[in-house]
């Protein structure tokens, strides 16, 4: 699980108000497509979305230009580190993004997420709970905390790796990256709402 500790704040940003949604925005880093056909269509729904948004930032140009800021010997997880990043920089703007307070935001989304857990595969189970009971989201504020997500995700990685210590990236790109994000979510969001692939759920 060396790539759980990802983007999950913007999926759930993206993801509807109930519980199946949140599930579904969620189960996409957790082998989505082999639960598929046994989840409710809300489920499933929130799972296509999920999808949406992975493929709308993987083919973003400016994603992949991002991606080329990081040195050589890291550039190869890049994608990895923007999706912390970027949570990162939606939390430092979030009331640019959401009138509802991140305090508030993050209750309600971890009281949805705990009416489904059950029904999670037992390795979305485990990071949902080490989420709400360790509030990951409340790490990703600081650059320190960013710094020991993606140390974290270095260790887990199987094979030897230069991406400990890709907190030095961000730190000489600061800006620049923090100019990505706040071009390209804005985007992101406009296009989730013209796919509205939810909204049969709620029809």
């Amino acid at each position: 699980m060396w790539y759980k500790f990802l983007n999950y704040l913007a999926h759930l940003y993206l993801a509807q108000p109930n519980a199946d949604s949140h599930f579904g925005n969620l189960l996409g880093d957790f082998g989505g497509k082999i639960h598929r056909h046994q989840l409710p269509i809300a489920v499933q729904q929130g799972l296509e979305n999920h999808y949406l948004v992975d493929r709308f930032t993987d083919s973003h140009i400016a994603v992949k230009q991002a991606k080329q800021l990081f040195s050589k010997q890291r550039r190869r997880f890049a994608g990895i580190a923007l999706d912390v990043l970027f949570d990162h920089f939606l939390i430092r703007h979030w009331s640019s993004f959401n009138d509802m307070p991140l305090s508030q935001f993050k209750q309600s989304s971890y009281a949805l997420l705990n009416e489904n857990l059950s029904y999670m595969p037992s390795s979305m189970q485990q990071v949902v709970t080490r989420m709400i009971q360790n509030d990951w989201f409340k790490k990703y504020e600081t650059i320190e905390g960013i710094g020991f997500a993606l140390d974290n995700i270095a260790k887990r990685i199987r094979f030897t790796n230069a991406f400990s210590g890709s907190i030095a990236e961000f730190n000489r790109h600061y800006v620049e990256l923090e100019t990505v994000f706040l071009s390209f979510f804005p985007e992101l969001i406009e296009h989730v709402k013209k796919h509205d692939l939810e909204a049969k759920s709620f029809k």
